[in-house]
């Protein structure tokens, strides 16, 4: 995912400064997305798709954050949920969910995330997750490491996959693959100590990334759910690769992150269904 891309000292302290402003928007915008939750009528619900919900809360959000990028690097790119691509031909891309759990917040399940992610020339420099609720704020700047409300953390330490707590997500839509899915939970249930799916890829990743999982994976994901998440683990001494072991393409099909010490445990867990192409 990463290339040896040469980030410069200056280049470095310019993103550090392109975080600390971004921060501090990010968490104004969570604010906001925490008042909209106590006075959130069901009514204001729309659908993208069958089971893809959007609200006015994640479309302002996104307007909040992109307004904000757009000031720091004018001439830039964006991959965002909501308003979709555009400029990919600019070396600086943002990769923006503004409200990643939306179907949890919506449901008033408190587990919703912002993530954000800046790419420089096809390689991740930047990464924050905000978990909204618990003002749990974790980011990465590429070789600086990851941290969780300013403190340093690392992956887990477990070396098997049997006592291991995994998290996962369901497919929504897509069910034509529902069989796979099931074929792979059932080998991965039981096999480890536990399964979990919180309803957010982000926070999954971001917890991966600072010991509370040990592993995550799953199908038919968009670059905005996991582009932060793959440098805070990375930087926290994660791995991340397809469900067939391969180097992570942002725009891939799969995603299997982990501590580096199970993931292959993980990985042949998930063959039979690898070899089947799941998307």
């Amino acid at each position: 995912m990463n290339t040896q891309l040469n980030l410069t000292a200056d280049f470095l302290d310019q993103i550090q400064q392109w975080q600390t402003i971004l921060i501090n928007q990010i968490q104004k915008t969570g604010e906001f997305i925490r008042q909209e939750r106590l006075k959130f009528s069901g009514d204001r619900i729309e659908f993208k798709g069958k089971n893809n919900l959007v609200s006015y809360v994640d479309r302002t959000a996104e307007e909040q954050l992109v307004s904000c990028c757009q000031q720091l690097i004018p001439n830039s790119g964006f991959v965002n949920e909501e308003t979709g691509s555009k400029n990919l031909h600019h070396d600086f891309i943002w990769i923006i969910d503004p409200l990643d759990g939306t179907t949890n917040f919506i449901h008033g399940v408190p587990l919703y995330c912002i993530s954000l992610a800046l790419q420089y020339k096809q390689t991740l420099v930047l990464g924050i997750i905000y978990e909204v609720n618990r003002a749990e704020l974790f980011s990465a700047i590429a070789t600086q490491g990851a941290f969780l409300n300013g403190k340093k953390i690392t992956v887990s330490t477990e070396t098997a996959i049997s006592n291991s707590l995994i998290a996962t997500g369901f497919p929504y839509t897509r069910f034509e693959h529902i069989a796979d899915y099931l074929k792979m939970l059932s080998n991965v249930m039981q096999t480890v100590r536990g399964l979990r799916r919180l309803g957010s890829a982000a926070l999954d990743l971001a917890y991966v990334a600072c010991g509370r999982f040990d592993c995550f994976f799953e199908a038919l994901l968009s670059p905005w759910d996991i582009a932060a998440g793959i440098l805070i683990i990375q930087e926290a001494g994660g791995f991340v690769s397809t469900f067939d072991g391969k180097t992570f393409p942002l725009w891939g099909k799969s995603i299997v992150a982990s501590n580096q010490k199970v993931h292959t445990q993980l990985i042949e867990l998930l063959a039979e269904v690898a070899q089947h192409e799941l998307p």
